[in-house]
């Protein structure tokens, strides 16, 4: 088992920045890419960015390219990301994933989720 718990999430005006964490905990062993999705009120869940625990891969969203980085620190065994020029359409719960088996932009594909935490981004 995977344990997951964000903190970071806020209110901030449009153009702020915000910095989410993961903490990761459990079997970390099993973990082998870590994803950040979020889902807004009335809207499917959608994917932010993903990277692989313990390689250098990242993959981001089209909406987040740019303005967003995804990183981590095995050391702390934690997932950042790191959110700036945030806009309106950023609002949402924004939790991570964790999956054993690949890095992927589907939700489908993660089994393990944090209780997410609220962005709001106000214009």
């Amino acid at each position: 088992q995977v344990q997951l718990v964000e903190s970071g999430g806020g209110l901030v005006q449009a153009g702020g920045s915000l910095r989410l964490s993961c903490a990761v905990s459990g079997r970390t062993s099993s973990v082998y890419a870590m994803a950040w999705f979020r889902q807004a009120p009335g809207k499917e869940r959608e994917f932010v960015a993903v990277l692989t625990w313990r390689g250098s891969y990242t993959y981001y969203a089209d909406s987040a390219k740019g303005r967003f980085t995804i990183s981590r620190d095995n050391a702390k065994n934690t997932v950042s990301l790191q959110m700036n020029s945030l806009k309106p359409e950023d609002t949402a719960v924004y939790s991570c994933a964790a999956n054993g088996l690949r890095a992927s932009a589907s939700a489908k594909n993660y089994v393990y989720w944090g209780q997410g935490t609220q962005v709001t981004v106000s214009s």
